[in-house]
């Protein structure tokens, strides 16, 4: 194609982006001269157009120029009396689109899963602060927080956020994105350097344009580079020069980073630089969130009683990968057994090998909290939290009491369920409602209907 119509078309496209003003000011006299080295030169009236542009719509030249040619490039405003000081005629280039750029990318080519999206993922207050700032970051990769360091056991969203991040950037913007675990980070290393044929030196040029010459690196997994002392010594360099051209790092760990003490202190330090944030273990109300959302496609999925989804949220309480897996089995054993009906008594059944022999359903802490929460008309956050007035310190020790007397849960795991006290606290409380309810005969009475509610 040749350059002038490619740059009509451009043009036109770039007019529906933007006011008509704008167009007329900024962009009616530009020209694209050439395009080479995935590179386009686009020849511009005056110094003032290269700054206004550069800073202002480089961002919208590039993606529209980009779905037009299919191609990541590259812009370079230049004035007339540049070109003429820099290239002979006999130099001048006329290229077409198919001069080589680098290929415009799609989740899959970043290596990222399309459908882990920021919309698909389900928010609670044990993910929040991450959810947030896995936002910040994809709105503004290399600005916001760099690198951003996402931590927690196994199965609780990180690598989620990840792909997020890494879609959300590729479908708003021509950044490059890679998404790779450090595992393969350290392969591809070893591959590179342990060639001993005559391509070696292409094979690790090929291996740090990989790496380095991207515009979001997003490795998973980070703990397993401790046992590559190599890998981390590369990695060391990856990041240094990513870093320093304000390209956007993402790290994902199964632990802090203070807690990786595998790695050298050099990378630790490093990590700290940006922002680190936490995923915990999904509350019970996230939990009910998650499996609402999992169950929605299912069919009558609104027939499903509130006391199943209860149910299952209360007896899996770790991760959301074991929440999907309870799901799956209930909905199977439903359909073999019960003819797709979903009951309570259908899922305790089929989840019956998940639960202690001594544990029982109607007698969950989290069902106790809750219910305490509605009779009492408090919230469940300042029941667990560190409030201490009367309306909201005294329902918590009824509902200790009663957590200690109807489940098998020690003191120490107790005050886990509530904010983290200390299981002195918690048997603290538990003794003042025991010694109260001697003589308070309308204590006695609460005590009581809580218990039928529960």
């Amino acid at each position: 194609m040749n350059t002038d119509i490619l740059w009509n078309n451009f043009l036109d496209k770039i007019k529906d982006r933007i006011t008509p003003l704008s167009y007329d000011t900024w962009f009616k006299d530009t020209k694209l001269f050439k395009i080479e080295d995935g590179i386009a030169f686009v020849i511009v009236p005056y110094a003032l157009h290269k700054k206004h542009l550069t800073e202002n719509y480089i961002d919208d030249i590039e993606e529209t120029f980009n779905s037009i040619t299919g191609t990541n490039f590259k812009f370079q405003f230049l004035l007339e009396n540049e070109i003429s000081y820099n290239n002979s005629n006999d130099n001048i280039i006329e290229s077409s689109t198919d001069s080589v750029g680098v290929p415009h990318q799609t989740s899959l080519s970043a290596n990222l899963n399309s459908e882990y999206t920021f919309d698909s993922f389900i928010v609670g207050n044990s993910n929040r602060f991450a959810f947030t700032a896995a936002r910040a970051v994809a709105e503004k990769p290399g600005k916001a927080y760099n690198p951003l360091f996402l931590y927690g056991k196994s199965g609780l969203g990180k690598t989620h956020l990840m792909h997020a991040i890494g879609n959300y950037i590729i479908q708003n913007s021509n950044k490059k994105v890679l998404y790779v675990s450090s595992e393969q980070f350290v392969n591809d290393y070893i591959s590179a350097v342990r060639s001993n044929d005559k391509n070696n030196f292409d094979k690790i040029d090929s291996f740090k344009n990989k790496y380095r010459n991207i515009d979001v690196l997003i490795i998973d997994d980070i703990q397993f580079l401790g046992s590559a002392t190599k890998g981390q010594e590369e990695f060391f360099h990856t990041f240094n020069q990513l870093h320093d051209s304000n390209k956007q790092i993402i790290i994902a760990s199964d632990r802090s980073v203070d807690d990786l003490k595998m790695l050298e202190n050099r990378l630790i330090t490093r990590f700290n630089w940006g922002l680190t944030a936490n995923i915990t273990p999904p509350d019970f109300n996230l939990r009910v969130d998650i499996i609402k959302k999992k169950i929605a496609h299912q069919e009558a999925a609104e027939d499903i009683p509130i006391e199943v989804i209860e149910y299952i949220a209360n007896i899996n309480d770790s991760d959301v990968r074991q929440l999907e897996g309870a799901i799956t089995r209930v909905f199977a054993y439903a359909l073999m057994m019960n003819k797709g009906i979903v009951t309570l008594d259908i899922a305790i059944e089929a989840l019956k090998d998940k639960i202690n022999e001594r544990s029982v359903y109607k007698n969950d802490v989290h069902r106790i909290q809750r219910i305490v929460c509605e009779y009492f008309k408090i919230d469940i956050e300042d029941l667990k939290g560190k409030k201490r007035s009367k309306d909201v310190n005294y329902p918590r020790q009824i509902a200790i009491y009663l957590c200690r007397i109807m489940t098998n849960d020690s003191f120490p795991k107790m005050g886990t369920y509530f904010g983290g006290r200390d299981h002195s606290t918690i048997i603290s409380a538990y003794q003042k409602i025991e010694k109260e309810l001697k003589t308070n005969i309308q204590l006695q009475t609460v005590i009581e209907d809580l218990k039928k509610r529960i």
